[in-house]
């Protein structure tokens, strides 16, 4: 479980996280939600250390990140930028990367290794493109990969920028159910999205962040009674009932884009 308490955090002589207190809770999904430059990405990177905060704290486990190993942290955090090089190597070869933490140098994959790669593949329906070089995949078809990779890793916390980019609305609800399966198996789940309505209809909680600073952080219900939303990204989040359940829908304020 990671822990930030007071965090503030940023590059270098620029602060963009402010004293910022959230828990990643194991058997949720957190959706982390703003507008551009709020600081939700590197919230996500402070997180798992790889930038330095300028105050506060990260526990996790309950012990501070830096009394951790990078290896430690790597076997308990695994994280899924929101893009990266496209390297000349196959899709399942970019999954074994995931392995990497469990590995001694030189590494050599052992079978609990590719197994664990074939599972990550599977579970994003992404087994048929396993031999193939990542440079002849489409967009979508990469972030896919790149979600294995990081499933393969098998770690108690997952968190991801932006993973439904690139991807269709099918496969955006896919992904979203399977960090729904996550959370299900005790997993603490962290995505950043900019789909409001996707992450009110599946997420348990949502933090919502404004110029570096959490200003809310509650379950959808909670959020939609608070109308932060409205105020923090200037639209009319709208819902309807059906089926038993709400869904989702924004539009521009009255007198907005008229």
């Amino acid at each position: 479980m990671i822990e930030l308490k007071n965090l503030s955090a940023g590059y270098s002589e620029r602060e963009v996280l402010k004293q910022v207190d959230l828990a990643f809770v194991p058997g949720q999904v957190t959706v982390l939600l703003g507008p551009n430059g709020c600081g939700k990405s590197t919230l996500l990177k402070a997180a798992c250390g790889l930038i330095p905060r300028s105050a506060g704290e990260i526990l996790l486990d309950g012990l501070l990140l830096e009394e951790h190993s990078l290896r430690q942290t790597a076997q308990k955090v695994a994280y899924l930028p929101q893009s990266r090089a496209v390297p000349n190597i196959t899709a399942g070869r970019m999954v074994l990367h995931g392995r990497f933490p469990y590995l001694s140098y030189p590494r050599r994959y052992r079978r609990e290794d590719y197994e664990a790669a074939r599972q990550a593949l599977e579970w994003v329906d992404a087994s048929d493109v396993g031999g193939r070089p990542m440079t002849e995949l489409s967009g979508g078809q990469r972030q896919k990969v790149y979600l294995a990779m990081a499933l393969a890793q098998d770690t108690d916390t997952v968190l991801m920028d932006e993973p439904t980019t690139y991807l269709d609305i099918r496969h955006q609800m896919e992904v979203m159910a399977l960090a729904k399966k996550l959370a299900e198996r005790g997993k603490a789940v962290v995505l950043v999205l900019h789909d409001l309505c996707l992450a009110m209809e599946t997420a348990d909680r949502i933090a919502v962040l404004q110029d570096g600073m959490l200003c809310a952080c509650g379950t959808p219900e909670e959020i939609w009674n608070s109308r932060v939303l409205e105020r923090v990204m200037g639209v009319a989040l709208c819902r309807a009932e059906a089926e038993g359940r709400h869904h989702y829908f924004c539009t521009l304020p009255a007198g907005k884009g008229e």
